[in-house]
């Protein structure tokens, strides 16, 4: 069974070698890294294709040429680990907000659905401590009430970054139909999910602020991506609808 991993990376140079010994020692057979790298002025390109040649068959970079966004960044990393064969896609920060510790659990359970989301909001969940309450009342926001109000969405965590999904899944979905450039891509991707009726998972993680580096998620971003929810909703009003299954499992 291949598993990639798809990491979108701006500015994470000092990320990169600790995030791939921690997802390289996992030990898990079938395991690659991708990179795709938006161009970053701080050389992450650069250590990328340097672990690329340390590691060769497990570990790719894709560059692009200036910073085109994480949903982009996404799909041309997922079509590319679909055009790769692999069985299962993990999506993933660079910058340990998402522990590689949690993947084995994610392949272990994803053998009963389509995608499972490491969930922020279901019980079990955690944010790091750090969180001031005013980025913590945003995401509440955002997950609990805006994207349920406009999209009616089931999921608790319709923002969540960090995921496993079989390949099969992605298929379903169409990557070309998925349009948004910015952060608002995972709500769009859980909002198509449901609607074409995958099973979904959640299961509970803890969410670390990252250790190196500052946020990319700004309080304009936040409010951009709230916005355009709207235009999700309007992009996929033909698709047709099906009976959703979405689960919590800690």
């Amino acid at each position: 069974m291949k598993t990639v991993v798809v990491i979108p990376t701006y500015n994470e140079a000092d990320n990169l070698p600790t995030i791939t010994t921690e997802l390289l020692e996992l030990g898990i057979e079938g395991l690659e890294i991708l990179f795709v790298d938006d161009a970053s002025p701080d050389g992450t390109g650069q250590i990328a294709d340097n672990l690329a040649q340390r590691y060769p068959g497990r570990l790719h970079v894709m560059h692009r040429q200036g910073k085109l966004g994480l949903g982009t960044a996404y799909v041309q990393g997922f079509t590319w680990a679909l055009e790769g064969d692999a069985d299962f896609i993990i999506q993933m920060d660079a910058d340990f907000s998402h522990s590689p510790s949690y993947i084995p659990k994610f392949l272990e359970l994803i053998k009963d659905y389509d995608v499972v989301v490491g969930s922020r909001y279901v019980p079990g969940g955690q944010i790091d401590e750090r969180w001031g309450v005013g980025r913590w009342f945003l995401s509440w926001w955002a997950n609990s009430i805006w994207t349920r109000l406009i999209l009616g969405v089931r999921s608790k965590d319709a923002t969540a970054g960090f995921k496993c999904w079989r390949s099969s899944a992605l298929e379903q979905i169409g990557l070309e139909r998925i349009r948004s450039n910015g952060y608002v891509f995972q709500v769009e991707m859980a909002y198509v999910s449901e609607k074409i009726g995958l099973r979904v998972l959640e299961t509970p993680i803890y969410f670390e602020d990252r250790r190196i580096g500052q946020s990319k998620m700004t309080v304009p971003v936040k409010f951009e991506a709230a916005a355009r929810v709207f235009e999700i909703r309007w992009r996929h009003r033909h698709v047709q609808s099906a009976s959703r299954a979405i689960e919590a499992k800690a």
